[in-house]
């Protein structure tokens, strides 16, 4: 059977659609730019559909592309993580709210780490995919994509060892550091 080069792209959004939104909504943090960012994918892959030489890499090819629309659309800043919550009460209303809670901190944490950290873990665990891939995916080697995710590993560590928000002005800062007024 002949397949038009339309049905073609239509399998391959099917096929490779949930991958390029998990991997955008964890590089991004939020599922509506995520959504903008899939889009912009999926166009620029389909105007230069024929720089991709071996249709068995695609998925490491949609993701760079992904990436690089990624890197267009996201500011620089604090992640907008609020969206993502309510996806998660969404998917999962069965789920302990200990767990609800771990998965939220695991999230923002990942908000809180840089970007070259966050990509090698999302789709390490997100995404499920190979070193080789992801060293396809990024465009760098494997033992690379091996000691960006020990880095990433322990950076997220570290974030989540600091709690995002004190609970309190005290809890937040030493007692030397908190400054002391006098009534006058």
């Amino acid at each position: 059977m002949i397949q038009t080069a339309e049905s073609r792209y239509n399998q391959w959004v099917r096929e490779h659609y949930r991958f390029l939104l998990r991997s955008a909504w964890g590089l991004t943090g939020s599922r509506a730019i995520a959504e903008d960012v899939v889009q912009d994918c999926f166009t620029s892959a389909w105007e230069y559909r024929s720089q991709l030489r071996q249709p068995e890499l695609a998925r490491a090819w949609l993701f760079r592309i992904m990436r690089r629309h990624v890197l267009r659309h996201v500011v620089p800043g604090p992640q907008r993580l609020d969206e993502y919550y309510g996806e998660f009460d969404a998917a999962e209303p069965q789920a302990s709210s200990e767990r609800l809670d771990n998965q939220r901190d695991v999230v923002q944490a990942l908000g809180r780490i840089a970007p070259i950290h966050r990509e090698v873990l999302v789709l390490f665990y997100f995404d499920d995919m190979p070193t080789a891939q992801m060293a396809e995916a990024l465009d760098i080697a494997p033992g690379t994509v091996l000691s960006r995710l020990s880095r990433a590993r322990e950076a997220l560590k570290a974030v989540l060892d600091v709690p995002a928000r004190p609970t309190a002005p005290d809890a937040a800062a030493p007692a030397s550091s908190v400054r002391q007024f006098r009534k006058v």
